[in-house]
């Protein structure tokens, strides 16, 4: 009874919080309540608060036991830590504190990485160029052209390749770093694109500067890169088991979560009657509202997933072409589009490369800003353009979420939000949109001034 009702010691709360995250990692959750409540600052210090908390008790060697004891019930959480620099940031002060509670450098790392698989995605395109033109040399044709989806925006999705890349390891995390990853990916370059081709017959226009006639027809080949996906990464770069792909899976969507990057846009709500036709006229341009919880659409398929929880991008979207394009295009019609085009993330919603993407295929300028450039956006809403806005966790979401900006009134700013009538309808200070817009979006965002 006296065991029972002693206070804990810090070595065992440690070994409670542990157990608490290796629960919520193996169910597919994001980090428990519990969990959260144990750290000391930053979303990995669960853990490492709680063994922080017990240095004066069992010394830094202890410290280093303990960690190495629980690397293998914390691997998945820790990995992006221990990717770069270690549990301290490289450092060798006893001091020092754990680069899990120093938000800012997990996401610096981060980026490090986005950067360094989006150059080896351009190697992939480097490649798979020269492939096309040697199978170009095959055919006998006159002559062949390339059609690249991805020669403005870059589609990758980093916390997918991480979380692949962690779990192909199982626990040799030893070996694992940025370099030994980009060794991997590197490896199977000529795997990241493969290409589709067509032919079609091309009639050659007479020179008008000749007296020749140089009429006549070309064959012509259509090849069309096609990014390979994360799917088939985890079965042919990583070689993942079933039990490994639902270990990458859940790790991409809780460190989506964490860092709050926007790479996770579901919207969790039940299904809403239907709308009807919803226009908002109180800003500079008419426009057209839709919510992708609205029961016409929240079912609807999303790639393998559904509008309702992950369509918040296709959602905005469609309120943005069919405010500005004169063309009615619904949340299922941008879905679809965005499916085939390669911009769905599955389980994580919509690659940022969608906004611009879309924009440009139904005719509509586009161009990227920053929070660093309020006046920019106040002066496109005020000229009756609209802005697409990529949010984190805060008032509009407690993940990553895109809104529509759509007007300004009484110097603050009306929203169409994909996932809330009532937030639609609100007028909002710009200082919480600028300050709850992702710090690390990619394709130019966080905002994206349309029209």
């Amino acid at each position: 009874m006296a065991d029972r009702d002693r206070e804990r010691s810090p070595l065992e709360q440690a070994a409670s919080t542990a157990h608490t995250i290796h629960g919520a990692i193996k169910t597919g959750k994001a980090i428990a309540g519990a969990a959260k409540g144990a750290a000391v600052g930053g979303p990995y210090g669960a853990v490492a608060g709680a063994v922080w908390g017990a240095r004066k008790h069992i010394g830094t060697i202890a410290i280093v036991v303990i960690i190495i004891l629980l690397l293998p019930v914390l691997f998945i959480l820790m990995l992006p830590s221990i990717i770069f620099g270690g549990l301290f940031g490289g450092s060798t002060d006893p001091a020092a504190e754990p680069i899990m509670n120093d938000n800012a450098a997990i996401i610096e790392n981060t980026n490090e990485i986005a950067f360094a698989i989006n150059q080896i995605l351009g190697e992939g395109i480097d490649d798979v160029e020269q492939r096309i033109a040697s199978d170009f040399a095959q055919t006998g044709g006159d002559n062949y052209e390339i059609v690249n989806p991805y020669a403005d925006d870059m589609i990758s999705n980093t916390n997918a390749f991480i979380g692949q890349y962690c779990a192909a390891k199982n626990e040799d995390w030893e070996t694992i770093s940025l370099a030994d990853l980009e060794q991997t990916l590197r490896s199977e370059v000529s795997d990241l694109y493969t290409f589709s081709r067509a032919s079609e017959t091309r009639t050659i226009p007479d020179n008008p500067e000749t007296e020749a006639d140089e009429s006549g027809t070309e064959t012509w080949y259509i090849y069309t890169i096609v990014y390979q996906g994360e799917d088939h990464f985890a079965d042919e770069i990583f070689h993942l088991t079933d039990e490994q792909k639902e270990l990458a899976e859940d790790y991409a969507q809780n460190l989506s979560l964490l860092l709050g990057d926007g790479m996770f846009q579901s919207a969790s709500g039940t299904v809403i009657p239907s709308l009807g036709s919803v226009r908002f006229t109180d800003g500079a341009v008419e426009v057209v509202y839709f919510n992708q919880l609205d029961e016409r659409y929240a079912n609807e398929p999303y790639g393998t997933d559904d509008i309702g929880g992950y369509g918040c991008g296709p959602t905005a979207m469609s309120i943005v072409v069919s405010s500005l394009a004169g063309d009615i295009v619904d949340p299922i019609e941008m879905a679809q589009w965005s499916y085939e085009n390669g911009y769905w993330c599955s389980k994580s919603g919509s690659y940022h490369a969608l906004i611009p993407a879309a924009a440009k295929a139904w005719g509509l300028p586009v161009e990227g800003c920053t929070a660093s450039e309020p006046q920019r956006i106040v002066d496109a809403l005020g000229e009756g353009k609209l802005v697409v806005a990529l949010m984190t966790k805060g008032h509009f979401t407690s993940s990553g979420h895109f809104i529509v900006l759509r007007g300004v009134q009484d110097e603050q700013i009306l929203v169409a939000d994909p996932a809330s009538t009532s937030r639609s309808q609100k007028a909002w200070d710009l200082s919480i949109i600028l300050n709850e817009a992702s710090k690390s979006a990619a394709a130019g965002g966080p905002f994206w001034i349309i029209g």
